[in-house]
């Protein structure tokens, strides 16, 4: 459950940014972006993992890139499902979903596989 929380608040804070970065890229409330990160969740752990298969010629074609299309059909599914959170078209879903990418690229540096926070600690030649 901990970790559920904390890729959650790693979500919500991604699209927090993308909101202040992408102009066309609107969300009403606090409630609506946890309930958009929320949902993200679940949308990226079932919804994602079919649509990667279903387009994986594509993908292997553009060499990997087409998945930066496919996670931001994910985001514009989301922006369809949730009220109070827009996104204004392919393109800035297209940069929404790189910014929480990154975001949660960063964020899992700290987060470990069972989703706790790690301490790395580095030695110091004495």
């Amino acid at each position: 459950m901990q970790g559920f929380l904390l890729r959650t608040a790693v979500c919500s804070l991604g699209l927090w940014i993308a909101k202040g970065i992408v102009p066309s890229m609107q969300i009403e409330s606090t409630a609506t972006l946890l309930w958009a990160a929320v949902l993200l969740g679940v949308v990226n752990a079932i919804v994602r993992p079919l649509a990667i298969l279903f387009t994986l010629p594509l993908t292997v074609l553009t060499l990997g890139l087409f998945l930066w299309v496919v996670n931001a059909a994910m985001l514009g599914l989301v922006a369809v499902l949730v009220d109070g959170f827009s996104l204004g078209g392919f393109f800035p879903a297209l940069a929404a979903s790189a910014i929480v990418g990154i975001t949660g690229w960063i964020a899992s540096l700290y987060i470990g596989p069972r989703g706790k926070m790690e301490v790395i600690v580095l030695d110091r030649p004495r």
